[in-house]
């Protein structure tokens, strides 16, 4: 497949081969979310976004597995340095509670294990004064490890304070933070002490136009809930705050700089450590290396995972316990392979500049669809590429996603109206003409039917 030529190619989706390897699957399978009957032939040609299924057809994949593949498929950049390594047996082994290492010392090493991970991940989280990282399996695991971490730090507390529409996984720990789809929590157990205050989703809101209920009484719901500012919760007793910088499964809602300020004071004077999950937003996804970086804000503790290939609590070593086994992880976290793919991913962004391209290719995205969107496009906003696309209705929503799969385009859809778009962090500018375009077309032909009110 040459990349710089391909272009998607399809019939009928699903397929006939595509029908017959999800009814093998679902066999056995536990039911999940499926965004789409899409099959990805893994011994078929595949290059950054574009990909072939199982029944041949050729799609322009502007997902990027929900951000999890940030350079799409079998990517060079990637590829090209993993191809150098002849790989061993066994790749599951922790990088956290088991050392592994390649040649005399780390500085000649030939294959980055766990321990240059880390290191990366300290580079790119100094500004915030962090020194300290913990792997794992999942952005789930990253999260409820900084929940730990903060409740060791303040043996006492027995508060958290989340925000609503957040999604942060779907341990039961994860779900206790999740305020957005009743169909995660419903029926599920929580751990106690977790209060919710408004996540304030319009861009432009300040204290004086805030309709959220975030603003309010002079001051914000966060500040009006501490006892010192009136309210019943004595800061001391908060192990926590945990924000998305920008929501993902809520709607890829990008918050105000006046509400982002706040938080970021309230954490600040009252001496709150305030957790971030860039588990969707970041390494390199708005620009930027966290979408933390965008706002006025410091973080004490990230939970990252997707795009990182493992997940990792990053956080600085004041935070973390002294004592040995209060975190452990025997099995996967920092595996041989993932710490290897997240080492040069982090690699990759420095070496190509993906963070420039990002922001480049993203506007350049908007001011596609600035020109040429139909009238039930009701917003577009975005980060570098973390891009959403909002529509006038849900049914509006659904149908754009099932009429760009038909034209060979892979989109999802998050909170109700809303289209996701993630392609891959190096895309070029006719990639992005390409995907946008097809968007487009798209959403221009929904608007042709007749959608229900």
């Amino acid at each position: 497949m040459d990349r710089d030529t391909a272009e998607p190619d399809t019939g009928g989706l699903p397929g006939p081969n595509a029908e017959k390897w999800v009814a093998f699957h679902g066999e056995n399978a536990a039911p999940s979310e499926y965004s789409h009957e899409f099959v990805w032939d893994v011994t078929r040609e595949a290059d950054g976004p574009f990909v072939t299924d199982v029944d041949g057809n050729v799609l322009l994949d502007f997902t990027c597995h929900i951000g999890a593949a940030p350079l799409g498929y079998n990517n060079e950049k990637v590829l090209g340095k993993l191809r150098e390594f002849d790989l061993v047996e066994p790749m599951k082994i922790a990088g956290q509670d088991l050392y592994f290492g390649a040649g005399p010392d780390p500085e000649s090493s030939s294959v980055p294990g766990s321990s240059h991970l880390m290191e990366r991940l300290v580079d790119v989280s100094s500004q915030y004064g962090m020194d300290t990282v913990f792997l794992s399996n999942s952005g789930a695991e990253a999260v409820e490890n900084a929940m730990k971490i903060t409740h060791d730090h303040n043996p006492t507390a027995k508060y958290g304070y989340t925000f609503g529409g957040s999604f942060h996984g779907r341990t039961l720990g994860t779900l206790s933070l999740t305020k957005s789809k009743e169909v995660y929590t419903r029926h599920y157990p929580e751990i106690s002490g977790v209060e919710t205050v408004p996540f304030c989703a319009d861009r432009t809101c300040t204290p004086d136009t805030c309709s959220c209920g975030f603003f309010t009484d002079g001051g914000s719901r966060l500040r009006n809930a501490l006892a010192p500012e009136g309210g019943h919760v004595n800061p001391d007793e908060i192990a926590f705050a945990i924000l998305e910088p920008i929501q993902g499964v809520g709607g890829y809602r990008f918050p105000s700089e006046e509400f982002m300020a706040e938080v970021g004071a309230v954490t600040d004077e009252y001496d709150i450590p305030l957790v971030v999950d860039e588990i969707q937003s970041g390494i390199g996804r708005t620009g930027k290396f966290w979408a933390s970086d965008h706002y006025d804000i410091e973080p004490d503790a990230i939970a990252a995972a997707k795009a990182l290939r493992v997940g990792a609590t990053v956080s600085r070593s004041d935070v973390f316990p002294e004592e040995k086994n209060r975190l452990g992880s025997t099995f996967g976290g920092g595996d041989l392979l993932g710490s290897m793919m997240g080492t040069f991913t982090i690699d990759a962004i420095h070496e190509h500049d993906l963070l420039a391209n990002a922001i480049e290719r993203g506007r350049q995205a908007k001011e596609i669809l600035a020109d040429d969107a139909p009238d039930s496009i009701v917003d577009v906003r975005g980060k570098g590429l973390m891009l959403a696309v909002e529509f006038d209705t849900p049914d509006r929503r659904e149908a754009v996603v099932a009429e760009a799969l038909d034209r060979g385009l892979l989109t999802l859809g998050c909170g109700k109206k809303t289209i996701r778009l993630l392609p891959p962090l190096d895309s070029a500018e006719r990639e992005i003409e390409l995907g946008v375009s097809i968007f487009c077309d798209a959403a221009k032909a929904a608007d042709s039917a007749e959608i229900p009110a």
